[in-house]
């Protein structure tokens, strides 16, 4: 069999302390290339700050709109889902319920967006900088959480309000939100990789986050789901982040399913051969941009 085409490397030489960067071909499959990413972990800082920066400079509203969005999207939802469709919230306030999926998702939709768009949106720097490619979609999602901290502070303000005690469950907000990293950075190396290419990704984008929304628990209960249907709807990881931020924040045990274990066996797949398609594509970036 032969080997998959040839890719790049950085190969960083000392000589009298001084840092010689050498580009050659690798022979057989690619590596993931974290070695690289992290040397130049800076690059990654400037990139997300730049982001923060572009994306509020001459707004009118600025920062508010972190607030507004998913604000906005709570009342909506707490007038059409609990209001008139009468949804079950477990027990638990609706619009607590609500913006406690809002926070993940919203998190989830913006990220996704940004790190679609990183690659064909860099051009310039694809074609006449060499650096590791994969800071473009690192930087996007780091500079994403800085809205997440935000509505994070909105969550607990709220369930403060409605007189929500935390409980032991509190203590796995960590796990939750590292499988919602892994699930938004193996999207993103899939769908920047693919996008580089074919522009219907971006195009088609955000009708695949609609879909997702719906076979999300976002505005209901996983509980609702059958029992025998929860596996299968499991393979949606954000299924799982958005019950389990429930779960640790709301204490709703009834979120606990053993189906969790496939949204992480999903996510931790996507993202290993995310990294490997990523890496695989890497060295046509700048012919096809």
């Amino acid at each position: 069999m032969n080997p998959p085409a040839t890719f790049e490397q950085e190969t960083v030489v000392t000589v009298e302390r001084d840092e010689v960067t050498r580009i050659e071909p690798i022979q057989g499959w690619p590596t993931i290339g974290l070695r690289e990413v992290w040397r130049k972990r800076e690059l990654i800082w400037v990139l997300a700050s730049r982001d923060v920066k572009v994306r509020y400079k001459q707004s009118v509203v600025g920062v508010g709109w972190v607030v507004l969005q998913p604000l906005l999207s709570m009342l909506i939802f707490t007038v059409l889902f609990s209001r008139i469709m009468k949804v079950s919230s477990n027990g638990i306030p609706y619009p607590v319920f609500a913006l406690c999926g809002l926070v993940p998702w919203t998190f989830f939709v913006h990220s996704i967006t940004k790190c679609t768009i990183s690659l064909a949106a860099s051009q310039n720097l694809l074609t006449k900088v060499h650096f590791p490619r994969l800071t473009l979609p690192m930087g996007s999602i780091v500079g994403a959480t800085f809205d997440l901290a935000i509505t994070f502070g909105i969550l607990f303000v709220l369930i403060a309000w409605y007189g929500i005690t935390p409980t032991w469950n509190l203590l796995t907000v960590p796990l939750f939100l590292v499988l919602l990293l892994v699930t938004v950075f193996a999207g993103g190396l899939w769908l920047s990789a693919t996008n580089v290419r074919f522009r219907d990704v971006e195009n088609g984008l955000p009708f695949l986050m609609q879909v997702l929304l719906f076979l999300s628990p976002v505005a209901y209960p996983a509980s609702m789901v059958p029992d025998a249907y929860r596996w299968l709807y499991a393979l949606n990881p954000m299924t799982t982040v958005v019950s389990g931020f429930r779960y640790a924040l709301l204490g709703e045990d009834a979120a606990l399913h053993a189906s969790w274990l496939v949204s992480v066996g999903v996510s931790t797949v996507l993202l290993y051969f995310g990294l490997v398609f990523f890496r695989h594509q890497e060295e046509r970036f700048a012919d096809v941009v």
